[in-house]
């Protein structure tokens, strides 16, 4: 046999929740005790969670003869050596507090839930695991919270007495009755009883006097003591009822004020710090039985048991190690099994390895004997199976696990003196079934308590809360279905609220609050000694209270039973198959909606409870939760919007503290700081919360009406708040700013969506029944209209882009305000990004209105009204002070883009300023044009500028740059068109015209792949087109210096040929190509004109016949179009009616090739081709130059061309036509050169 890591040496541990009460408190620190018996070895560890004793000090070891009837001089005195079990003649009394387990589980709630198995009364401890050796009754009551079970000793003789006072417990004890069919008497005590009682409370005092003598004490004070023995037995130790003040004489003491953990938030929805939850009980509540009156608790591991255990054993020093346990035993009684396990489970509980045991005769010490902890079982008349206490502890365990199964219920573990039987009765469910009205069980509250308080000790742990979040709701539901609304308001709507913080709806950081433990002051300790025990059980086989033959009549009522109690020694007899926490799971919906309403449920009951419990409830107007609401929405005209930004502007009056009277109720009668209060300030910034949510997540879904309701709800629960609250925490400003810019938003995507207006209107007008009882809720401390034009559903989107400018322009001004300069520096970024779009979208607005009012105009005057010109000015504003905004926060691509927007501005006031002649047609380009088209162009390159290059946005900088190109070409095209001749010379007008046009064609980006590349290829061929055209007009019209004609001949002929080549590059522009190659030839007949030379003129039609024959790209691609518009028009009803489908094909033809135009166009191809053919057979057959073979051949083609040409009917369809040119176009083969895309020279 040995004893391993045995130490007695006592210290604070920093986990001591009790510490303030004794600064002298020691704990032990953590032991670890392996005792081995024989073959069997039981594995023991105890770490003391706490203790109130001193450091053991060495016991006196008393003369042989020493008389322990005689008082020392010490006695009944208070030493912390016995703790304040030493003022009582007892020296300890085995009854314990009914409610012992719970005081230990407050004071340590960290370890309730799943850490530890039993929390529990030494005493209860042992007697359970004595059950399979004793004859005595078993009355206990069992709780479970999570994976933990509370035993605490039920008194049914106690409670009896108590029942016929109170009525408290009448339906239990007739329950009793009728199982037990016997009237029940109370035993008292006999005068030996007491006086042994007496004996071992001298020799304690003796022990730990330090000379050991016996001073005489007056007569008075030794016949107090005895009487106090009786009074202190038979006085009831279970507490009175638990809602009365306490009038108990042990609880003279008053206990320092004591407060339950609460749990209060700091996030968005936080308040001070100071205002946490206040305390759950008065004074009085807390000092009944809810104190942890234990001299150690001590953590015990029994083999892989973990119980909270209480002890109030005595250690004293001494011996070959420095913890000893002192025992009394009368010589003349062996000690016997029940009395050894007594002593061996406390010393392996309080680590103690070794005991001391005193023997007297009749009060006269005989000798004193020292046994080692291990050696216990092996004691004369008391040896005992250890491994067989190992198993009868795991037996019960898991028994009661597997049995104990629903959180919150009381149930009683009872077995008969003298019976072998057990039963486990579920006292909840028979409370419930009986029909008196006093059915109370003084269990309700104390485990209610015990599930809030371990609830909201995990919602603290910030690193686990996350896992347990399914424990946490178990308990706290549960903890709601104990208590009655009317007398624990206050519990309810704290467990309420922590239900809702449950959902965690956002990811902003919570500053979880600090509670403090509940402690209670010192009360009478106990300290079990056997002589009781062993006095019982003789008294109990001779003439007990309980029938020693006890058979219920009725085991219907019993949840479990053990037949036997000898299948307790049988190892796993019994195994804890039940899954302790079966319902835990935590409903995670990803649905968001869902979420926040489960949230909004658990808000609403909240408010309820606290709203019950204000008393002048009665004095209000009656407001009746199943009449909605109406969300009131208006038709504005613009002069309301002032009424909005005044609304407001309130708001700023309410940011930093308020120095209002603080004793002022609120209108629904509380006062602040008074729990409801503070309550209500957390329940309705959680409401906001998850509004917001619902809001924010119907703005996703594009449900516009339904974000606007929502938004509403949420600025209706800050208005709320704000009435009842004296100043606005940071965080709460900060919330509301997201509130305001979701308004905002909202508002914003309603005026883009005006179209949808009357399915917006029906989702803002929906209410569920919880908003309208929040509503109402609400209303009970506010009108909630301070914020009711700004979440209004409007028709106007134009009071509705300014309201959102508003309620961005709000939250701005509260970021920048003095209390959240320095805390809403990301917030404001995001808010200067919103102000700046909302600025934007106005500008692009009023720039559309004015662009519109233009539009209308088209058939009248084109003068420039004054209407428009206000546009202009509201536009050109908003666009500035967005540009702002979005410098202000160094974002260059907003900003480009609001650049662009007012280059496009300055483009429409550029179109308004188009002159009319009196016949409405377009007259001379204007200065004014001229000057608001460089001004856009000026604000394009600015906003190039302002991007740097095109890496930083690609998609922004070519469209700034493609905006930039459009502006160049129509001022080019404009004084191309509609030139300026009456103010400037030709040849000036040409020069700006090429200047603008390259500049223009500069922009255009030909090598970048994008979307665009096809709009700037076609652009840049129709800058070349167009240049091509005009240096083809000055050459034909060009008089007298050669040089420049010859100039304009070759940049026609230039320009002509990169028009062709980009028009080929492209599959949907034939018409272009067309026309352009018909442009080129006839620039070539025209050069034709003016040559004298046959051979020059054959060599000028030969090449003007290569650029024809490049015409057939242009006609395949116009074929096809046409084949496809064809096969569309064909369906299988019409296709046996081919009389209908030449019509139906050129009637339909427009929608993607302008067949007018290709008509055009082939009227002018035809004779252009035809003069080509017949000017080449004329110069080939009077030439005097004699033809080769191959000449001749290629004349003859020409003729057969020419005549094919000349009789080809000009009635058929155009498809027909067009397959006829292709034809004819196929049989030309080009002397040099060939087909298609061939380069032009």
């Amino acid at each position: 046999m040995s004893v391993v890591n045995m130490s007695s040496r006592d210290k604070k541990t920093d986990s001591d929740p009790r510490h303030e009460e004794d600064q002298s408190s020691t704990a032990s620190e953590d032991n670890k005790q392996i005792i081995c018996l024989g073959n069997n070895e039981v594995k023991s560890r105890a770490v003391v969670k706490y203790s109130a004793a001193p450091p053991p000090s060495s016991y006196a070891l008393l003369q042989e003869k020493t008389d322990l009837k005689l008082p020392p001089a010490n006695w009944l005195r208070e030493n912390t050596q016995l703790g304040t079990a030493g003022t009582t003649v007892l020296g300890s009394s085995r009854k314990s507090k009914p409610f012992s387990s719970f005081g230990m589980a407050y004071d340590f709630i960290d370890c309730i839930g799943d850490d530890v198995d039993v929390v529990s009364d030494s005493e209860n401890i042992k007697k359970l695991l004595k059950i399979p050796y004793s004859k005595s009754h078993v009355s206990m009551a069992v709780h479970r919270v999570g994976g933990t079970l509370l035993l605490d000793e039920l008194d049914i003789q106690e409670l009896f007495m108590r029942s016929s006072q109170t009525g408290d417990w009448t339906w239990l004890k007739e329950f009793y009755q009728r199982l037990s069919d016997q009237k029940w008497q109370r035993k008292k005590k006999s005068k030996e009883h007491w006086n042994e009682k007496a004996i071992l409370s001298k020799f304690l005092y003796y022990s730990i006097n330090s000379d050991g003598t016996a001073v005489p004490v007056p007569s008075d004070t030794e016949q107090a003591a005895e009487e106090g023995c009786g009074t202190a037995a038979e006085g009831p130790s279970w507490p009175a009822t638990y809602n009365s003040p306490t009038t108990e004489s042990n609880e003279s003491a008053t206990p320092k004020e004591e407060q339950v953990d609460t749990y209060t938030l700091g996030h968005v929805s936080s308040v001070s710090k100071e205002q946490n939850l206040p305390t759950l009980f008065n004074e009085g509540e807390n000092s009944q039985g809810l104190r942890n009156d234990f001299v150690r608790n001590i953590l015990w591991t029994f083999e892989d048991i973990h119980m909270l255990v209480g002890s109030n054993m005595p250690i004293f020093g001494g011996g070959r190690y420095p913890a000893v346990s002192l025992r009394l035993r009368d010589n003349n009684k062996p000690i016997n099994v029940l009395t050894g396990i007594d002593y061996w489970l406390d010393n392996l509980m309080c680590n103690v390895p070794e005991l001391v045991m005193c023997f007297h005769v009749n009060g006269i010490v005989q000798k004193y004997e020292m046994i080692k902890t291990e050696d216990i079982p092996d004691l004369e008349n008391s040896t005992f199976s250890t491994r067989v206490v190992k198993d009868i502890a795991q037996n019960i365990l898991s028994f009661l696990k597997s049995n104990c199964t629903k959180e919150g219920h009381t149930y009683w573990l009872f077995k008969a003196s003298g019976s072998d039987i057990v039963k486990l009765y579920d006292l909840t469910t028979l409370c419930e079934e009986a029909e008196e009205e006093k059915c109370q069980n003084p269990f309700t509250l104390p485990v209610a308590v015990l599930l809030y308080k371990v609830a909201s000790n995990m919602m603290l742990k910030k690193s686990q809360n996350r896992k347990n979040y399914g424990t946490i709701r178990t308990l706290l539901l549960n903890c709601i279905k104990l208590l009655d609304e009317e007398r624990h308001p206050q519990i309810i709507a704290s467990a309420h609220y922590m239900l809702a913080e449950l959902f965690q709806l956002d990811d902003v950081s919570e500053d979880e609050g600090n509670g403090e433990s509940l402690r209670g002051g010192g009360s009478e300790d106990s300290y079990s000694d056997e002589e009781e025990e062993e006095e019982e059980e003789e008294e109990e086989d001779e003439s007990c209270s309980y029938s020693t033959s006890f058979e219920p009549q009725d085991d219907s009522k019993a949840v479990a039973i053990i037949k036997s109690v000898g299948e307790l020694s049988v190892p796993e007899k019994y195994k804890s198959t039940h899954q302790i926490r079966p319902n835990c799971a935590f409903p995670v919906s990803q649905d968001k909606e869902e979420k926040c309403r489960l949230v909004l449920s658990y808000v609403l009951k909240g408010l309820k409870a606290v709203d019950s419990s204000i008393k002048k409830e009665s004095d209000l107007p009656a407001a009746d939760p199943s009449t909605p609401i109406p969300l009131k929405y208006e038709e504005r005209s613009q002069n309301r919007t002032r009424d909005v930004e005044k609304e407001i502007a309130l708001l700023l009056d309410r940011v930093g503290p308020c120095y209002e009277d603080l004793n002022v109720l609120t209108r629904s009668g509380m006062l602040p700081g008074t729990w409801q209060h503070r309550m209500k300030l957390q329940l309705f910034l959680k409401a906001s919360k998850a509004y917001y949510i619902l809001s924010d997540a119907a703005t996703n879904l594009l449900k516009y009406g339904r974000a606007l309701r929502y938004i509403k709800l949420a600025l209706q629960c800050h208005d709320g708040y704000c009435s009842i609250s004296g100043g606005l925490h940071p965080q709460v400003l900060l919330f509301h700013c997201q509130c305001l810019s979701l308004c905002g938003d909202v508002q914003l995507m309603l005026a883009q969506n005006a179209s949808n207006r009357a399915a917006y209107l029906e989702e803002y007008n929906y209410q569920t029944k919880d908003d309208q009882e929040i509503l109402h809720c609400l209303h009970r401390e506010s009108s909630c209209q301070a914020f009711s034009m700004a979440t209004d559903l409007a028709s106007d989107p134009e009071y509705q882009l300014i309201v959102s400018s508003k309620c961005y322009e709000a939250a701005h001004d509260l970021l920048t305000s003095g209390v959240l300069k320095d805390l809403g520096q990301e917030q404001l970024g995001q808010v200067l990004k919103r102000l700046g779009n909302i600025r934007n979208e106005m500008g692009v607005f009023y720039m559309n209105q004015a662009a519109a009012m233009q539009a209308e105009k088209q058939g009248g005057g084109r003068s420039v009204c004054m209407a428009e010109q206000e546009l202009w000015k509201k536009s050109f504003s908003c666009f500035e002070k967005g540009m702002q905004d979005f410098n202000s926060i160094s974002d260059s691509v907003n900003t480009a883009l609001l650049l662009c927007n007012i280059g496009r501005l300055m483009r429409i006031c550029a179109q308004a300023h188009c002159v009319t002649t009196s016949e409405h047609s377009r007259g001379e380009f204007s200065p004014e044009e001229a000057l608001y088209y460089n001004k856009a162009i000026d604000y394009y390159q600015r906003a190039l500028k302002s991007l740097g290059s095109r890496e930083s946005h690609s998609a922004v900088w070519d469209s700034v740059n493609w905006e930039l190109s459009t502006t160049y070409f129509t001022l080019a095209t404009l004084l191309q068109d509609y030139a300026p001749l009456s103010r400037k010379a030709q040849e000036q007008i040409e020069r700006e015209v090429t200047e603008t046009m390259m500049k223009s064609l500069r922009y255009c980006d030909l090598q970048t792949e994008s979307a665009r590349q096809p709009l700037y290829q076609y652009r840049a061929a129709t800058i070349h087109h167009r240049l091509a055209s005009m240096y083809h007009s000055c050459y034909r019209n060009q008089v007298g210096d050669e040089s420049v004609r010859k100039q304009h001949k070759a940049l026609a002929e230039q320009h002509y040929s990169k028009a062709v080549r980009l028009f080929i590059s492209l599959s949907d522009a034939p018409c272009e190509l067309l026309r352009t190659l018909l442009e080129r030839v006839a620039f070539a007949e025209f050069t034709m004109a003016g040559q004298n030379s046959s051979a020059v003129k054959l060599k000028t039609l030969t090449g003007a016949l290569e650029v024809m024959c490049e015409t057939r790209h242009a006609f395949k691609l116009i074929h096809k179009e046409l084949l496809e518009q064809q096969e569309k028009i064909m369906t299988p009803e019409d296709s046996d009616r081919p009389e209908e489908l030449h019509e139906a094909s050129d009637s339909s033809s427009s929608s993607e090739l302008n067949s007018e135009e290709v008509l055009k166009l082939t009227s002018v191809f035809e004779p252009s081709f035809s003069f080509l053919l017949l000017q080449l057979i004329k110069l080939s057959t009077t030439s005097k130059r004699k033809l080769s073979g191959k000449e001749e051949e290629q004349v003859k083609i020409y003729k057969n061309v020419y005549s094919r040409l000349l009789r080809a009917e000009k009635s058929v369809p155009l498809i027909q036509r067009v397959s006829l040119f292709m034809e004819l176009l196929d049989q030309l083969k080009p002397p040099t050169g060939s087909d298609e895309a061939r380069p032009s020279s």
